[in-house]
């Protein structure tokens, strides 16, 4: 029995396609989570563990954003993402100390 499904085998005939988009969208996620997690721990490593502040972590993410983009040649949604979130940042960056020292 064995044989006979040895012998049933050739090499090189099977169609491969959903396993390289599957292994393709792991490398994807792969990616974006590693570039991720590097940028946002650089971050506040920059604002908080150097004391560079809030304008510092964010540009050392924008810099690793953009390295990992280029580096990477990631496509148009990564650069949507990058964006986004140094908007917010930024955004939420400026709003959370006016809004500390209005309460204090």
């Amino acid at each position: 029995m064995a044989e006979a499904a040895h012998q049933e085998f050739h090499r090189g005939e099977m169609d491969i396609k959903d396993q390289r988009d599957t292994f393709g969208g792991f490398l994807a996620v792969t990616v974006w989570a590693g570039a991720l997690i590097v940028m946002y721990v650089a971050m506040f490593t920059v604002a908080f563990a150097i004391g560079a502040g809030w304008i510092g972590g964010l540009a050392a993410l924008a810099v690793i954003g953009v390295a990992a983009g280029v580096i990477f040649k990631l496509n148009a949604t990564w650069w949507a993402t990058l964006v986004i979130q140094v908007l917010v940042l930024g955004i939420g960056g400026a709003i959370i100390p006016w809004i500390v020292s209005l309460a204090g």
